[in-house]
């Protein structure tokens, strides 16, 4: 069995944002765009339904400021956390979309998000 399976991953990010709700923004708005472009229109419950990457709902994504211009995005939702897999396909999402300046992927503070 393997322990890093169920070790929970997290996404840090580095960027010019001043704040967390400057970086969610810069994490929404490519996603919330797209779909706007597929569909023509956007409501704040669709954020369930959009996937940043396979298996993760944008609106179940947090990000919070660890240091200046630092974030780190979490799974919110206990139901499907960030595998290091999952992790890695977001990380290679936001890279495509370049929102940040760097993207890396480490495992999380087990007492942290």
């Amino acid at each position: 069995m393997k322990n890093s399976s169920n070790r929970l991953y997290c996404v840090v990010v580095e960027g010019s944002y001043l704040s967390e709700a400057e970086a969610k923004r810069a994490l929404l708005d490519p996603f919330i765009e797209d779909w706007v472009e597929e569909r023509g229109h956007f409501r704040a419950h669709n954020l369930s339904e959009i996937e940043a990457a396979p298996g993760i709902a944008l609106g179940a994504l947090a990000i919070e400021m660890i240091d200046e211009g630092v974030f780190e995005i979490t799974s919110a939702d206990p139901d499907h956390p960030l595998t290091e897999h999952r992790a890695r396909c977001l990380a290679e999402t936001i890279r495509r979309h370049s929102m940040f300046d760097a993207v890396d992927v480490e495992p999380c503070d087990e007492n942290g998000a």
